[in-house]
């Protein structure tokens, strides 16, 4: 099946030093993983490597055979050029690790447009925009919308988060957090990524992103907790 689409890259991987595997998510089919022969050396293939950054939208022309193997790009270009991501070293790891995040979060062999497009639009607002000292922390509870847990609306009266099912309760079960946690958790909720006040500490942040990869794995069958989260902390300490 020919197809056409915008497509997020996921992953790139390298295979047998010349080649890569890379992991997309799609607008038109999910997630596709792609081979790229002689990406290295290939006289058509070397100057399209910078294609492949962390969560670069493209635009895709493929043949899907849908067997289970992977698939070959027809062409490949970039379809919005960043203007800052790639050169701000402060974005670039916020990207690199939402990369992995998604690359653990998504498995979605479907179409699954309005997350689709949540990504694309949030990684522009990145682009963008300089305060973002808690874009990850929003982008990331956010999109559980889009994957089905996100924490239902919380009360002035309900103290405790259990992770495990989603909801706000006035009692502490097994997979609650502590009324200060909860309280961290409810004042993320209400934030969108045009709230670009500083409003959490670095301390709070942190625990926020403790909170939020507990719940991914608590709810992601798979889920694993990303390797480059400590060069995250370390670049935002």
């Amino acid at each position: 099946m020919h197809i056409k689409s915008r497509a997020i890259v996921i992953s790139t991987v390298k295979f047998q030093e010349k080649s890569l595997i890379i992991k997309c998510f799609t607008q038109s089919n999910g997630v596709k993983s792609y081979f790229v022969n002689n990406a290295f050396t290939g006289k058509n293939n070397k100057q399209k490597i910078a294609f492949f950054q962390p969560l670069m939208q493209l635009e895709i022309e493929a043949s899907n055979k849908n067997k289970g193997t992977l698939e070959r790009f027809k062409d490949v270009k970039i379809a919005i050029p960043y203007q800052t991501i790639n050169y701000d070293i402060y974005k670039t790891t916020i990207v690199l690790f939402l990369s992995e995040f998604l690359n653990h979060a998504i498995k979605e062999e479907e179409p699954n447009e309005p997350l689709f497009e949540y990504i694309e639009t949030a990684l522009l607002w990145l682009d963008n925009h300089h305060e973002i000292s808690n874009f990850h922390l929003i982008f990331l509870i956010q999109i559980t919308k889009y994957l089905g847990f996100y924490p239902e609306s919380p009360t002035n009266t309900t103290d405790y988060f259990d992770q495990l099912e989603g909801v706000f309760n006035n009692s502490l079960s097994l997979n609650s957090l502590s009324i200060d946690e909860t309280a961290l958790l409810k004042r993320l909720l209400v934030l969108k990524l045009d709230n670009v006040e500083n409003c959490f500490s670095a301390n709070q942040r942190q625990i926020l992103l403790r909170i939020i990869i507990n719940y991914f794995t608590l709810n992601v069958e798979g889920f694993k907790k990303p390797k480059s989260i400590e060069v995250f902390k370390e670049v935002f300490s």
